[in-house]
């Protein structure tokens, strides 16, 4: 594809593949207009979704400048164990690494569960060669049993080649070796070198994230390959951007090279998209809360940075250590599925209807009572507004489902029996909340909740409540906010290498050789970009540890280091905030050292989201009338708007309901929204308006 000109001067599309729907927001800088789209995900090809969205902003792929994009297909891909066949070779004695792990178990109580690794042990293959901790050979590699080993596993059908050898993150001499031989004989591009990807001590976690990344290469190359041809039918003749799960984007003819990089890439793109439009408006400490069909992702934002993590675990025995939007995820989406367990007890999730079947209220098929369900029931959303339904639901058979599953096993009524639903998955919601802030040091009173997905502004004032959180942000497009993600996001190249010594034993040219070789690649990676960049920007940090320790903290520093003290100090500092114990007579490591290298694309136009001139000029040529809503086990009045022609700086009292194309925002009693010049609403969930 052609070298796409990275400018807000035409038509900027980002489309944003979810588990329940496809997301597209269309912004064409000449004419300010916006376009907002969403249209039923299709997990077996997600391509279609993504045409069908474009189709659907009256847009044609022809017109369209750039198009950046996030998809599920590494996530679903490795949830779902639907992954290309993979084989590894490793050094002689260290074939079952990946299956040992680090000696937890699958569940907290009992000696009960079990994993299945994702390389099984018949293809985990083991070769003569040895490297010492301090980077010197001890065996050299025997590249005659090396060949044997690759074309063994070509017999056996694999698609994709991990060469995981020992301390290769110290001199990864062998591994490059291999990679050379094994190119030679691979039948095609998919292979995985450990070192290339994460340069960091750790046997175990490195050869997981290689054997993710050749698990997944396979199938997001044919997923590039097929979206790719299909826009290019389309008359879409440019390179596109893809989301990776740091927040940032890299072209599409690179990506597959690191899809270990593209999971996660759904949840961070709507985080990276708080930041920016929270920043605009002032804020810049948040939790972010974004509910869609499937799931909640939850995540911390500071300084209008989100905290990045080079830890994440996808599921037990499943870590990915390459640098990620430090995201916690529970299966609590608007599909949660609502159940009466053998005990008699009520759960919410983590089972969920997905696109297809769906809700009941979709009319698809669904069988099974949803959080969806129950806020229909309950007044909170308008059948007459709800998107993708096929076949229209009656209240009447929506309630007899509920009786039937829910309120007869339970022993109240179908509404309590609802609102039960729904004070189960806020608590849940609420717990993951506080994993991301308490379980880290923050206090989620000072901080402001934002709110969004589909289903986020819907059940973000009562987990304020839950919280004590004061306040909450509700963005102009809180369902679109994830394809929002993608239009804003820079391009960004992340490395880590291990250093692994007590920081007196550092020599400060040391760390500064190793952060210059991290610069050096990263701009050499954004050179290679098919998107040129309008500046660059270098962010360092050091992972440390006291000594004797397991649990790592990211210490942000500049560029260049002069004083090993003051890295003791900034340790420290982070060490008490975090913790709130001082330690100075304990002796700090550095065990990784950290540089993003960011290709600053150009700000994105985001401040007509809801267009000025379809506002409304007062907030009474807004309102729509008034519906029952249930509140706290009972019926209220509550006043119905028409979000899109609210005036900007309208202020709304609870009980009320804004509506929208792309979210339903519920205002309990005692609340107060009021909005901003940026299109956002604020609501203060005590009242306390701002003067």
């Amino acid at each position: 594809m052609a070298e796409a000109e990275d400018r807000f001067r035409g038509v900027v599309a980002g489309i944003d593949v979810g588990g329940t729907f496809t997301d597209l927001i269309v912004l064409d800088s000449e004419s300010g207009g916006v376009r907002i789209g969403k249209v039923p995900t299709t997990p077996d090809d997600q391509s279609r979704a993504v045409l069908s969205v474009i189709s659907q902003s009256g847009y044609k792929a022809s017109d369209i400048d750039l198009v950046i994009h996030g998809t599920t297909t590494t996530t679903n891909a490795l949830l779902e164990r639907r992954l290309a066949k993979a084989g590894l070779i490793t050094t002689r004695g260290f074939r079952d690494v990946i299956e040992l792990g680090r000696r937890t178990r699958p569940q907290p109580y009992g000696m009960v569960g079990s994993f299945v690794p994702l390389v099984p042990r018949n293809l985990r293959l083991e070769v003569s060669e040895r490297m010492e901790a301090t980077g010197q050979v001890r065996h050299p590699l025997d590249e005659d049993e090396f060949r044997l080993a690759v074309r063994s596993l070509i017999d056996a059908g694999c698609e994709g080649l991990v060469i995981h050898f020992l301390h290769a993150y110290k001199n990864p001499a062998h591994e490059i070796r291999a990679a050379e031989i094994a190119r030679d004989m691979w039948p095609n591009g998919f292979i995985t070198t450990g070192h290339a990807l994460l340069s960091e001590a750790r046997e175990y976690e490195r050869g997981v994230t290689a054997a993710v990344n050749a698990s997944v290469q396979p199938i997001l190359q044919r997923y590039v390959d097929r979206l790719r041809n299909q826009l290019l039918k389309d008359g879409y003749s440019r390179d596109f951007l893809m989301m990776n799960g740091n927040g940032g984007t890299t072209s599409s003819s690179l990506v597959v090279g690191e899809a270990a990089k593209t999971v996660m890439s759904g949840p961070a793109s709507g985080v990276i998209a708080a930041a920016r439009t929270a920043a605009r408006a002032g804020h810049t400490d948040l939790i972010t809360y974004d509910m869609g069909g499937t799931s909640s992702d939850v995540a911390l934002i500071r300084g209008s940075r989100p905290l990045i993590s080079n830890e994440i675990e996808v599921e037990y025995a499943m870590p990915i250590h390459v640098p990620m939007v430090d995201v916690h995820t529970i299966g609590a989406g608007g599909g949660s599925i609502a159940k009466v367990n053998d005990a008699g007890l009520l759960t919410v999730g983590p089972q969920s209807a997905g696109s297809m079947p769906g809700p009941i209220c979709f009319g698809r098929g669904g069988v099974e009572p949803t959080i969806t369900d129950a806020n229909l029931l309950l007044g909170r959303l308008d059948p007459e507004r709800l998107l993708a339904v096929d076949k229209t639901v009656s209240i009447d058979a929506l309630t007899a489902i509920f009786e039937d599953k829910l309120a007869g096993p339970l022993g109240v009524d179908a509404m309590e029996a609802a609102g039960a639903v729904l004070k189960i998955a806020n608590l849940k919601m609420a717990g993951a909340i506080r994993m991301v802030s308490l379980a880290k040091g923050n206090d989620p009173r000072e901080l402001m909740l934002y709110a969004f997905g589909g289903a986020g502004p819907l059940h973000a004032a009562d987990l304020a409540k839950e919280l004590g959180i004061p306040r909450v942000f509700v963005p102009a497009r809180p369902g679109i906010t994830n394809a929002i993600g993608c239009v804003v996001a820079d391009l960004q190249h992340d490395y880590v290498n291990t250093l692994n010594m007590l920081v007196h034993d550092v020599e400060p040219a040391e760390l500064n050789s190793m952060i210059e070789t991290q610069v050096e690649a990263g701009q050499a990676a954004l050179s290679a970009e098919t998107i040129r960049p309008v500046e660059i920007r270098m962010e360092h940090s050091l992972d440390m540890q006291f000594a004797g320790q397991t649990h790592l903290i990211r210490v942000p520093i500049d560029g260049k280091v002069d004083d090993m003290d003051a890295i003791q100090m900034l340790f420290e500092e982070a060490y008490f905030k975090r913790f709130r114990v001082r330690l100075p007579e304990v002796r700090a490591l550095i065990v990784n050292v950290n540089t993003s290298v960011i290709g600053l694309r150009e700000p994105a136009p985001l401040a007509d989201l809801i267009p000025r001139a379809e506002r409304a000029e007062t907030i009474e040529a807004a309102r729509m009338g008034t519906r029952k809503v249930w509140f706290d086990g009972a019926w209220m009045d509550a006043a119905i708007y028409e979000r899109e022609k609210l005036p900007l700086l309208a202020r709304i009292e609870g009980p009320a309901i804004l509506a929208q194309f792309d979210a339903t925002t519920v205002l309990p009693p005692g609340c107060v929204a009021e909005g901003c010049g940026e299109g956002n609403i604020i609501i203060h969930i005590r009242g306390e308006a701002r003067d």
